[in-house]
């Protein structure tokens, strides 16, 4: 074995039970991370040491990569200040770099879920092994071997390590249970790690500091009108009595939420809850801080996509699955949770049951999703209807008002929020954008070719180097040409390719209902406290399109969150929660409510099983 090699020679069952079964890093990547005790080289040809750079295209901005060689070894790896997402890009960043040092190779597989962040890397760690000399090296020389068991048992199998799977893992942990957490992506969190984290809660502490008039009774009202009053009573009502609980659970966990609360694009409420620090993944790195607290206790299996559940005596009994589709795997459980989100992703799925709100509109890949691709492709109804378990309000799909053109994505400047006006291609408003999201699409759908702009200014955006509550700058926006720039708003206008007349008449009109001169024509009811008058440069505007958000139908449920068959018994030992259930939010899902939905029953489903799992006994 050559020097070189003796570096992966290490404990590589270690590393790997970091990656594969306790979960993906969830945050930035800090300067300088080297490795404990750096590999020496015994090659006849020395490496040149010394620090070099790459300047890469990361998914959400450019940035420039550090990699620190010796003459014989890889030493430090510097990621910058990327701003790649937390929980996605750059937790696939983290684990790229610490396996590139730890086996000192460049044989590394792309992580399931953060494809684009993880080429980046690759291109990047390529670009200075070439200029050390080092790549030919570093290609030969042998990756990680991911291995992985192949049968576990537990009292609780959760299929779905995103917000409401891991919800149900941590809530069937505390209440007393083994589980064993499977999921498909390389990434841990799901679509709730790019999501902006609102929650909705009626939360009287926190909203009567805001003037705030708000009750259980209101919020149940407009989640079932809001949802066309096609939702299930019983599990709406236990969804807005529940809401807060959530809220005060998560904190249990180190969760910090700011003190104002705000209102989600089509919450048609103010008790939009968000998180202190930017995007859902602040609620997936308090979940992570769980599950290595309680190793002993949960684990989660990566790369693993489960195939079947396991039925026995007519009662659910574990699942069945792969692991990067080569390795079988078993997982022995006396109860088993859905948790495996929507499938807005599965293009062809969505387009076979869209017979419902936008039956008239055609869901091809021409429409993007704002899910992780991988995620969000409905392989969990399968699993329960085998099972026995009905699958209700599978025509009921959301579409958001906030997708980027050509990948469907919610990036840049966001829809939510206050302080910003939507404009046609002509510059002219169209739509009250306080609307149900709905309302908002198909406001859009008939403008021409489908689309709009979000236009913005200073009050949103005082600087164009500060963070905005999803982590992402101006500075960054622009260099991807994501965005426009106008110092007027006639040179606005112009970057747009808009009459400069009729925006300036759509900033004006906006303006005197923030102010209360006039009412909105299109029944936008502005916030005395929240809203500005938009009048200083600099102006920003972002194309946005209608894009698949969320899945409203899924697997039928009830309070207890048991999967209920076709004559509403329950199928024994399967249980479901989050979005790969239905009858919640009708036809239309109000922003804020899916985490709200994750959390919620998300708690009921691990209690649950854990609770029925520990009445059966051994």
């Amino acid at each position: 074995m050559t020097d070189r090699n003796k570096g992966r020679a290490l404990d590589r069952r270690t590393f790997l039970k970091g990656t594969v079964a306790l979960g993906v890093y969830g945050g930035l990547m800090g300067a300088g991370l080297s490795a404990c005790s750096p590999a020496k080289s015994a090659a006849p040809t020395a490496w040149k040491a010394g620090t070099y750079t790459a300047n890469v295209t990361g998914h959400n901005a450019p940035f420039t990569m550090g990699v620190t060689f010796s003459d014989s070894a890889i030493t430090a790896i510097d990621l910058g200040a990327n701003q790649e997402s937390l929980g996605v890009g750059a937790a696939a960043l983290k684990e790229l770099s610490d396996k590139a040092m730890l086996y000192q190779s460049s044989n590394l597989d792309a992580v399931t879920g953060a494809t684009l962040s993880s080429m980046c890397f690759q291109q990047g760690l390529k670009e200075c092994s070439d200029q050390a000399g080092a790549s030919k090296d570093l290609a030969k020389a042998a990756g990680p071997e991911d291995t992985i068991e192949s049968a576990y048992s537990a009292d609780v199998c959760v299929i779905g390590a995103g917000g409401a799977g891991l919800t149900a893992a941590i809530s069937a942990v505390q209440a007393g249970a083994k589980v064993v957490v499977v999921e498909k992506c390389g990434i841990t969190g799901g679509s709730t790690n790019v999501s902006e984290g609102a929650l909705n809660a009626v939360d009287p502490e926190r909203q009567s500091k805001q003037n705030i008039d708000d009750s259980v009774d209101k919020f149940y009202d407009t989640t079932f009108k809001g949802g066309h009053e096609q939702g299930t009573p019983e599990l709406i009502r236990y969804l807005v009595d529940n809401a807060l609980d959530s809220v005060h659970w998560l904190e249990s966990l180190g969760v910090q939420f700011k003190e104002k609360v705000g209102s989600a694009t089509g919450s048609l409420g103010e008790r939009s809850h968000y998180p202190a620090t930017p995007s859902g993944n602040t609620y997936i790195r308090a979940f992570q801080a769980f599950a290595e607290a309680h190793a002993d206790q949960m684990t989660i299996l990566h790369e693993t996509q489960v195939t079947s559940l396991i039925v026995e005596n007519g009662a659910v009994a574990g699942i069945k699955g792969l692991h990067r589709k080569k390795d079988e795997i078993t997982v022995k459980a006396k109860a088993v949770v859905v948790a495996t989100g929507g499938f807005g992703a599965n293009v062809e799925y969505r387009q076979k049951v869209n017979t419902g709100v936008w039956a008239d509109v055609k869901l091809d890949d021409t429409i993007g999703c704002t899910n992780i691709k991988p995620c969000a492709q409905g392989e969990g109804l399968k699993l329960a209807e085998d099972a026995g378990a009905q699958l209700v309000g599978l025509p009921d799909i959301q579409l958001h008002p906030c997708g980027t053109p050509g990948t469907g994505l919610m990036e840049d400047i966001r829809t939510s929020g206050r302080n910003r006006i939507f404009v046609n291609k002509d510059g002219e408003r169209f739509v009250n954008e306080g609307a149900e999201r709905d309302t908002l699409c198909k406001a859009i759908f008939a403008q021409p070719d489908s689309t709009y702009w979000i236009v913005v200014n200073k009050v949103r955006y005082p600087s164009e180097t500060e963070p905005d509550a999803n982590g992402a700058t101006i500075e960054n926006m622009l260099a991807l040409e994501h965005i426009v720039k106008g110092e007027s708003v006639k040179d606005l206008a112009a970057a747009c390719g808009m009459d400069p007349e009729k925006l300036q008449a759509s900033i004006d009109g906006y303006n005197k209902t923030v102010s209360g001169q006039a009412e909105d024509p299109f029944g936008f009811k502005a916030n005395n406290t929240a809203d500005k008058e938009l009048t200083e440069g600099p102006w920003y505007a972002c194309r946005k399109v209608p894009t698949v958000h969320h899945t409203m139908g899924g697997i039928r449920i009830d309070v207890d969150t048991r999967a209920l068959d076709a004559n509403g018994s329950a199928v024994q030992g399967l249980f479901a929660c989050g979005e790969c259930t239905g009858g919640i939010h009708g036809s239309n899902r109000l922003g804020g409510n899916a985490i709200a939905d994750c959390v919620t029953f998300g708690r009921a489903a691990g209690k649950n099983a854990a609770e029925a799992a520990l009445a059966t006994g051994n």
